[in-house]
């Protein structure tokens, strides 16, 4: 099958009349617990962890539907109402369910639903508890409208929906000013890529006169290449906003200013995974564009090599998994770019990232309980024997983003290197130097976190989390470990209607006996060997180093995006904004001033002629008698 064989949905029949409570179920979570006030305190938490849970159930119920009319079945359509009407353009609200919008419900609901869990004992002693899980259960619901929607402009409602709630979760703590200004920086740099979103969905209706996918699809072989160049750029730039790709990535690193289930959920699982989800589903008009693809692979590589960078400078620990996960989608949208023998593997890679990811900020977060909410890791060290769970479950993640056998990591990310070095070899040259760059700095976090001497501060003393988190750990730990292995073999085939036919995957086996993912172990095993070198024996400081390695420091300062930035946008940006306001106040304004002096001096002249006086008056009449005896005298002369 071809990206191109475009079969529309069938009608909903059975559970799948019911797929709207997906989403209304979470949305009703948000709406009690913000509508209803203090009085949902003491128990709203658990309303709102109930309500994705139940969205999970029901996703599975739908899953195991689709799994029983086989490969070939078509993606169903859930109609709502119709939104707009206006003579032969209509355009209807309606939901998807099909191969690849299900797999991520699943992954938004059961991923979402364990760090709901986790966060009852994380905020157990937050007086905005309830606050913060009706965010929370508004962000889900906002993203699950992002992936069920069967056409793009509702599509944007729930991108708009996500931005909102994730502006609200960074933010959460605003009495901080840098979580407010983090908060404010994240909806400003998203509403950059959101233009792109607007600008694409014009031009959809003005080209192919609807924004549903199917139609969209169905027009895209008929595209000049023009317009689907300019289509799938818009679309990429709307990508790079939510999913944090350069130019638009300086947000991410900000956004850990927020509590950690935050980063969790919508930094590792969920929200910067959006992106990815918009280029697949949009593979048709990718496809026909060699231009957009082009550009997809470009931005991915840079990315997935920057945050690589960035990981390696911080000693912030969320930052360097924050770095990760910049890099980490790099290569999802890499993988996209490949074209139809990417796509499969970029939704693999981002599932099994969000199970290990997730994992891996849960720890964080574990960490940061047991320690005083100290995020320094050059403040750890010698934490795996008093955290025992969490150090295992964080190894687990570990392993699994640096590519170690069998555990997930290892099937997804390598398809997509062996696939770069199919496409160019310059590409894949650079995706084999990101895994790594990779197995280093994962490599120096453990060191520097639970191995080594104990470089805790006075009055600390590190304790496990409670089982209220530490469950939720090893729930997310075990698909970490085996999610690669369940599903090497399938996912391709499993998402072939949706994407087209791509590689054969071939059977799920323990090592990839083909030369790159011999030299991938390699390059990996290197990482971790220079990184034990740095870091395993000798003394880590309490204070990070000076240095005047311009690696170090462009690594440190996030690779200078905000002075990017600041000089390319902001600042150009105020020079012409002033000058606006200078052309409104000279020329506009002016203007204005200008007619209304001129009317008040007009003014002053004519009320001297009524200033009151008899002799003016007399004058005045005297004056214009001789005028018209000039005029006459004159007209007999003539």
């Amino acid at each position: 099958m071809t990206p191109f064989d475009v079969v529309a949905p069938q009608l909903a029949t059975g559970p799948f009349t019911l797929a709207w409570l997906l989403i209304a179920l979470p949305a009703l979570g948000a709406a009690v617990l913000l509508l209803g006030g203090r009085r949902t305190d003491r128990w709203g938490h658990l309303l709102a962890t109930a309500m994705p849970i139940a969205s999970f159930v029901l996703a599975a119920v739908l899953l195991v539907d689709l799994l029983g009319r086989g490969a070939e079945a078509r993606a169903v359509g859930v109609p709502l109402y119709r939104f707009i009407e206006a003579g032969g353009w209509s355009i209807s609200v309606g939901l998807l369910v099909d191969q690849l919008s299900i797999l991520f419900v699943l992954l938004i609901t059961g991923v979402g639903s364990l760090i709901h869990v986790y966060s009852i004992g994380y905020m157990a002693h937050d007086p905005g508890r309830r606050r913060f899980f009706a965010y929370l259960n508004l962000f889900v619901a906002a993203m699950l409208l992002l992936v069920l929607a069967d056409n793009y402009l509702v599509l944007f409602v729930g991108w708009e929906g996500v931005g909102l709630a994730s502006y609200l979760l960074i933010g959460f703590w605003s009495y901080k000013p840098s979580a407010a200004a983090a908060a404010k920086k994240a909806f400003v740099v998203n509403r950059v890529g959101d233009m792109g979103m607007v600008l694409a969905i014009g031009l959809m209706l003005a080209t192919v006169g609807s924004s549903a996918f199917v139609d969209v699809a169905a027009a895209a072989p008929g595209m000049t290449a023009g317009t689907a160049t300019a289509l799938g750029l818009l679309l990429l730039l709307g990508a790079c906003g939510k999913s944090a790709q350069v130019p638009l990535q300086s947000w991410l690193l900000d956004a850990m200013e927020g509590p950690t289930p935050v980063s969790a959920l919508i930094h590792a699982a969920t929200m910067v995974t959006a992106g990815v989800y918009l280029i697949v589903r949009s593979n048709a008009v990718f496809t026909v564009s060699e231009a957009a693809s082009t550009a997809v692979v470009v931005v991915g590589t840079v990315t997935l090599l920057f945050g690589a960078w960035i990981g390696c400078a911080k000693d912030d620990i969320k930052k360097v998994l924050a770095g990760s996960t910049m890099s980490q989608i790099g290569y999802m949208v890499l993988a996209a770019g490949l074209g139809p023998a990417g796509y499969a593997f970029a939704i693999f890679h981002l599932l099994t990232h969000g199970f290990f990811k997730a994992t891996m900020f849960l720890g964080a977060g574990s960490v940061m309980h047991a320690m005083d909410d100290d995020v320094d890791m050059r403040r750890y060290g010698g934490l795996a024997r008093v955290l025992p769970i969490t150090f295992g479950t964080f190894a687990v993640g570990y392993l699994a983003i640096i590519g170690v056998p069998p555990l997930a990591g290892f099937f997804s990310k390598d398809h997509i290197i062996e696939t770069a070095f199919d496409h160019n070899v310059v590409v894949g040259v650079l995706a084999l130097l990101g895994a790594g760059v990779t197995a280093f700095y994962m490599t120096r976090l453990m060191l520097m976190t639970f191995l080594g001497r104990r470089r805790w501060a006075e009055g600390v003393h590190p304790h496990e989390s409670p089982l209220v988190m530490t469950v939720p750990l090893i729930l997310l730990a075990v698909p970490s470990a085996l999610a690669g292995l369940a599903l090497n073999n399938w996912i391709g085939g499993w998402l072939e209607p949706v994407v087209g036919h791509g590689e054969d995957h071939g059977e799920p086996s323990l090592f990839h006996i083909t030369p790159v993912g011999l030299l991938t172990m390699a390059v990996v095993a290197a990482g971790i060997v220079v990184a034990g070198l740095l870091f395993g024996r000798r003394e880590v400081p309490a204070t990070a180093p000076r240095t005047r390695s311009p690696l170090v420091l462009a690594g440190r300062n996030d690779l200078y995006g905000d002075a990017f930035n600041e000089a390319v946008v902001v600042r150009p940006g105020q020079r012409l904004v002033r000058g606006l306001l200078a052309a409104d106040d000279k020329v506009v304004g002016g203007g204005w001033n200008l007619s209304g002096d001129a009317l008040a001096g007009l003014s002053q002249v004519s009320r001297r002629a009524q200033n009151g006086y008899v002799r003016t008056y007399a004058l005045t009449m005297v004056g214009g008698a001789a005028l018209v005896a000039v005029v006459l005298i004159l007209g007999r002369l003539a």
